[in-house]
């Protein structure tokens, strides 16, 4: 009689193993959308790392610069990208090497 009652957690348990391809499906279908995203790239093919910065279309984009000066200093920097979209400017920009 006892084997009967631990059934239902038997079952309960093959039901859960039932969904695990199609939790696993969902996860790379997951990661396969995100691996197309169109934002900037991480690092250069130099290996140095890039930066986004964003400030308002509308105003003055020289802040945007400004931010690029500061983080970089002395060694200065290379605009990788720059867009506008709706009231934003971005750039995306790689400090140049020493």
């Amino acid at each position: 009689m006892t084997r009967f009652a631990s059934l239902p957690s038997t079952v309960s348990s093959w039901s859960s193993l039932r969904r695990l391809p199609f939790a696993a499906g969902a996860c790379a279908l997951l990661a396969a959308l995100s691996a197309c995203s169109s934002g900037p790239p991480l690092f250069l093919s130099d290996g140095r790392p890039t930066i986004q910065v964003q400030c308002p279309a509308a105003g003055d984009r020289d802040s945007c610069v400004q931010q690029a000066r500061v983080r970089c200093a002395e060694a200065g920097y290379d605009t990788v990208d720059t867009t506008t979209t709706g009231d934003t400017f971005t750039l995306v920009f790689a400090c140049k090497g020493k």
